[in-house]
């Protein structure tokens, strides 16, 4: 493992949205949901994630989610994702969304 110091740790914009919508993507080669996110100050921003093991687009509504959105834009089939959604592995490989325990408003940024 890499170390970084804390400059480098800064320049990531982790940063709080809460889901407004979500999207079936069945262009996407594994399975995906597009999500439209909004990061308060920093807008609105489109991504895909391949979160479909764990959820549905009903649970996903209103669910506030942390995501890097200082990354370039990647295009994903027909769509440009515009913000990295984050999560972790659970042990089929599985994605497991970033929790946030309260809500806090859009945009903050992870501390």
């Amino acid at each position: 493992m890499e170390t970084i110091n804390w400059n480098d740790f800064e320049k990531v914009e982790l940063r709080v949205g809460t889901v407004i919508d979500v999207f079936e993507f069945p262009k996407a080669r594994k399975p995906a949901y597009k999500m439209k996110i909004d990061f308060g100050p920093y807008g609105i921003r489109m991504s895909s994630a391949q979160i479909t093991k764990h959820y549905t687009p009903e649970t996903l509504m209103g669910r506030q989610v942390v995501a890097v959105i200082n990354f370039p834009e990647k295009q994903i089939a027909d769509f440009m994702s515009q913000c990295l959604v984050t999560g972790f592995a659970d042990e089929h490989g599985d994605i497991v969304l970033t929790a946030v325990e309260r809500t806090v408003p859009n945009g903050t940024k992870i501390a």
